[in-house]
Order: C-alpha cells, then sequence, then structure tokens
C-alpha cells in the first residue's frame, strides 16, 4: 500500500465567483494578501519562483515578496546566484504563492526586469545590518569548503563596518516581474476548485476567464 495515495483532505472553506473577484488582479492579489496578513500565516509573503536557464533548464526555489502594485511583483537578491544567471538568460518567471490555511493559491508569469539603483538601494538600507553584511559577505550558489569559511568572511565584514554604512553590494538588488497573467485558485468541495485566470491584453487591459478544475 503506498500511504500517499490516502493523503487527502476536503476543501470547502471559501468560494471564488465572477461576482464576488475584483476585475483588475492586481487589486484582488491585494485583497487576498491583506486577508492572509489578517489571518496571521507565517511567511505570507513567501512564494516559490520558477526560472529556467537558456537550454531550458528548469529551476525553483522560495524567496520573499517586497513590493506589489501594478508594475509587478519585486524580490530581492544576489544578482551572481543561480536564479541571478538564469533571468539573465531567459528574462521570464513564475511566481507562486500557497496560502494553505486559507486553501488558496496564486499563480503569475511574466517577464522580469531588474529594478532602478535607487530602489535597490533604498531597499538595501531599510535592512538589519546583519542582513546586510550577510549579503555582502555571501557569494551565493557558490561553493564553499566549510561552514567556517564563511563565518570568518562575515566577521570581517562586520568589524569593517561595525561604525559605519554597509554599502550595497554591486552584485545585489531586485527584480519586478511584470504579470503576462494572474491566476486565483481557490479550493472548492469535491475537487471542483474555482479558477480565474486573467490576461493582460495589448493595451494594458485585463480580461478573465474561468478555468475548469
Amino acid at each position: 500500500m503506498n500511504p500517499l495515495t490516502d493523503l487527502r483532505r476536503e476543501y470547502a472553506s471559501r468560494a471564488l465567483g465572477e461576482q464576488d473577484a475584483d476585475a483588475d488582479p492586481i487589486r484582488q492579489f491585494t485583497i487576498w494578501f491583506d486577508e492572509a496578513l489578517k489571518s496571521q500565516l507565517i511567511d505570507v509573503n513567501a512564494m516559490t519562483l520558477a526560472t529556467a536557464s537558456a537550454k531550458g533548464e528548469p529551476s525553483a526555489r522560495i524567496v520573499l515578496l517586497k513590493g506589489a502594485d501594478e508594475d509587478g511583483f519585486v524580490f530581492y537578491t544576489n544578482y551572481g546566484s543561480n536564479k541571478g544567471r538564469d533571468l539573465s538568460e531567459n528574462a521570464r518567471a513564475s511566481l507562486l504563492f500557497f496560502w494553505a490555511e486559507l486553501e488558496r493559491q496564486v499563480r503569475i508569469n511574466g517577464s522580469v526586469t531588474k529594478t532602478t539603483t535607487a530602489e535597490s538601494d533604498q531597499y538595501f538600507q531599510s535592512r538589519p545590518k546583519e542582513s546586510q553584511i550577510g549579503a555582502a559577505t555571501s557569494r551565493q550558489s557558490r561553493p564553499v569548503s566549510n561552514r567556517s569559511d564563511l563565518e570568518q568572511r562575515y566577521a570581517e565584514f562586520a568589524a569593517k563596518y561595525k561604525d559605519s554604512l554597509v554599502p550595497r553590494p554591486a552584485n545585489w538588488g531586485g527584480y519586478r516581474v511584470k504579470p503576462d497573467t494572474i491566476e486565483f485558485w481557490q479550493g472548492r468541495k469535491s475537487r471542483l476548485h474555482d479558477r480565474l485566470l486573467y490576461t493582460r491584453q495589448r493595451d494594458g487591459s485585463w480580461s478573465r476567464s474561468r478555468l475548469e478544475p
């Protein structure tokens, strides 16, 4: 017997109808995100970021959302990381939010650009100093012989900037995902889930359609 086949539960807490959803997907995302915040979910801004290399090799990891508006969805990272290298070759990405307690998912596909230098500087300086030093210390995604080498490098940076501002590393900053499509998924009874797909039109407006579960 495969125990995985017995892992299931019913979804029945909420519904998502066209009459209830906002015509603008960014506003609808804000509504759902605010509800997730009020529900006091852990790491409510955690999202899966999926990228692909020029050869089509996929890769996914969890990052944190740091901005969302009509211009797109923003996160920050090391530009030399695996995801940074993917995005330099293939400036497309998919984002996925999963709020299990609310039985909801939001899936976003779109093009990716870097945030401005000013935006990256502003966010970097808003971070705790320990996080700033960590960003300056880490050569993200590169092999390291042992943890003590990393900790030693961190200690050296911490001493160097003990009494001064930590400058943002040139290879660290933000990305903005401008969505082409945004799909809202609400779990429903008998696996007849609600799925509303918003698609950006050439004039910048959004069309909306219901997908079968």
